[in-house]
């Protein structure tokens, strides 16, 4: 008997959406991966407790180190504390700090699991900086606990940065100074100002030409600290064209949530490593289109990452920086938290149709793990906006 539930349309309707998908079954051990794959994992609010929702909200820790050990068993490094976790956006730097403790102490009890640490400064409002030193020293404090905690750090980019400097040279001077001083190679961030606004004009130039020359100069002056660059700029040929230009050793993650299908598979002589949120929602599918990719079979690759990019072009519509609603959505649909909620209140960003459309296309694209449970739980979710 065929699955199906009432949803609701752009103009107002509702009408009976019949499923079709067929989950991916989840592998016995984890598998080998010829491309270097980071999953961006969200944390999970726990709203029962709490008592500030928009400045400190509570975390569920249990929930969230569970949904880690998922991750990994499907073959995935972790890139923790990043945009996905809600960095700047319900996460502050003390939020992050006990969520970068607990994962690293987690994985060291995991056989074979591994994990990057977002170091930034968002503990140093944009508006209180003052100078480059200021940037620098708040840098230094959070790579210093990644350190110390026995973490590698991703270099997270700077919104106190975009504030305070003034030109390529700043970031040139920022960038080096701590790569200098880093204890183990570094994955850089470039992220779009799509996904966060106050990054506009970040690596000193508001076009992309001059930030590309920008990066470079920066990854060939420390070269031996970088161990790769995540670009998320939501811009295929922009992003083969820093693959193109790297130095030898140095790898090129995408951070590409429109196009990450191709760039993972490459041109047949260059291809990109992966550092991805949407790899969180479509966890089991990735995992075994990227086995297949490993085996040879490019094939079965296409047919099984393929389907989820509509779905990934969904979530992370503008206004982007809200993707991570589409993202907790799906993993409480598949039964890996108990409720819907965000930290700071954010699944409010998105409205009933942007979930509705989400479910389709996570039906089409075979990422309904628990058919059963994600209908039962759509369906309470839609009632509450009187969808019977």
């Amino acid at each position: 008997m065929s699955l199906s539930l009432n949803l609701p349309n752009t103009d107002g309707s509702a009408s009976e959406y019949r499923l079709l998908g067929t989950p991916i079954g989840r592998p016995s051990t984890p598998p080998k991966f010829n491309r270097i794959a980071y999953a961006a994992a969200h944390v999970v609010s726990e709203p029962r407790k709490d008592v500030d929702p928009w400045g400190r909200p509570a975390i569920d820790w249990d929930a969230t180190i569970a949904f880690r050990r998922h991750l990994w068993s499907l073959g995935f490094k972790i890139a923790e504390a990043m945009d996905t976790s809600q960095r700047g956006m319900g996460l502050d730097w003390a939020g992050a700090q006990e969520l970068i403790r607990r994962s690293l102490q987690e994985a060291r009890t995991v056989p074979g699991a591994d994990l990057a640490c977002g170091a930034g400064t968002d503990h140093l409002a944009a508006a209180d900086a003052r100078s480059i030193d200021d940037v620098i020293q708040a840098y230094e404090t959070q790579i210093e606990f990644v350190e110390k905690n026995g973490g590698r750090a991703i270099m997270m980019a700077s919104r106190a940065l975009a504030r305070v400097a003034s030109s390529p040279d700043d970031y040139a001077k920022v960038y080096g100074r701590i790569l200098s001083q880093a204890k183990d190679k570094v994955v850089l961030h470039w992220l779009g100002e799509m996904f966060d606004p106050n990054l506009a004009g970040y690596w000193g130039s508001a076009q992309f030409e001059p930030s590309l020359e920008c990066v470079l100069r920066i990854i060939n002056e420390n070269k031996d600290k970088v161990e790769g660059i995540k670009i998320s700029l939501l811009d295929n040929a922009r992003e083969v064209q820093l693959r193109n230009r790297l130095p030898e050793g140095v790898l090129c993650f995408t951070g590409d949530d429109f196009n990450y299908a191709e760039l993972i598979e490459g041109d047949g002589k260059r291809y990109s490593h992966a550092l991805l949120g949407i790899f969180d929602a479509v966890a089991p599918s990735a995992s075994k289109a990227l086995a297949s990719l490993a085996a040879g079979d490019a094939a079965t690759f296409r047919s099984i990452i393929e389907p989820t990019v509509p779905l990934s072009r969904k979530i992370f519509e503008a206004p982007t920086q809200y993707y991570k609603a589409g993202v907790v959505f799906l993993a409480w649909l598949n039964g890996h938290q108990s409720h819907f909620s965000l930290p700071a209140g954010l699944q409010s960003a998105r409205g009933v149709n942007h979930y509705a459309d989400i479910f389709r296309l996570a039906d089409k694209a075979n990422v309904l793990d628990k058919p059963d449970l994600a209908v039962a739980r759509m369906r309470h979710f839609v009632g509450v906006f009187g969808i019977e």
